[in-house]
């Protein structure tokens, strides 16, 4: 069982990935909990990755993953998932523009099926996104309101934002996206990419979260919004 201070920095850690794609800063951790020295912060960290709730990525500055949450949190008393939790990351699982996905359904109270919609580039854009190739078991806690699909992710160009060649990311299906999200972009009505959206004036940056890829910047008509990442599956 976690502590206060362990449930209340998981949950924080978490929210703001789901917002901004990256962990918080030690200081704004230190910050959120009230704490006077970023040691406290040291301690709980090392707790919540002995108990198995977060790991640290090595080689990677403010590198960690939420690897669950706790089931009390995620879940009523209902046995069904409460609205707004969303892991960033869970291990352990297997693996167009005019978008048609099959809605995703559960099949018990813990499991919910996402139709996997092919590949998206995580690097040079490939190909737009697949028809439903298959479907993909995700914890019902991974999802938001909305519509949801899956794609496997090809490249390393995100991957200071801890998304991997070969995970599986979950999207939320939209149109419109906030500054700093990370998004599925379809560039000219015909390649798909998933990068982070930044909006300068008039256009609309597409930036790597690799310093070996560029950014891009394209006018408001070039780029179609298809949705937002809110949750990753690693295979292992």
């Amino acid at each position: 069982m976690l502590t206060q201070k362990q449930k209340e920095l998981l949950l924080f850690i978490h929210e703001r990935m789901q917002a901004d794609g990256v962990p918080p800063s030690f200081d704004e951790m230190k910050d959120a909990l009230d704490l006077k020295s970023k040691s406290g912060i040291h301690r709980l960290i090392t707790a919540l990755v002995e108990r198995g709730f977060i790991r640290r990525l090595p080689h990677r500055a403010r590198a960690i993953e939420v690897i669950k949450l706790p089931e009390t949190s995620a879940l009523g008393a209902d046995g069904r998932p409460k609205p707004g939790f969303t892991p960033s990351v869970i291990e352990g699982s297997k693996r167009s523009h005019d978008l048609s996905v099959p809605p995703a359904h559960v099949i018990d109270a813990r499991t919910v099926s996402v139709p996997v919609m092919g590949r998206i580039a995580a690097g040079v854009p490939i190909s737009a996104i697949q028809d439903h190739s298959h479907d993909i078991a995700c914890p019902p806690d991974l999802l938001t309101k909305g519509e949801h699909f899956a794609l496997e992710v090809k490249g390393d160009s995100m991957i200071e934002a801890g998304i991997h060649d070969g995970d599986t990311v979950i999207i939320r299906r939209c149109d419109t996206a906030e500054n700093g999200d990370i998004v599925v972009a379809v560039v000219e009505k015909e390649e798909a990419t998933l990068k982070r959206l930044r909006k300068k004036g008039s256009t609309i940056a597409l930036e790597a979260a690799n310093p070996e890829f560029k950014t891009r910047i394209f006018g408001p008509d070039q780029i179609d919004i298809q949705g937002r990442l809110v949750g990753l599956i690693r295979r292992y």
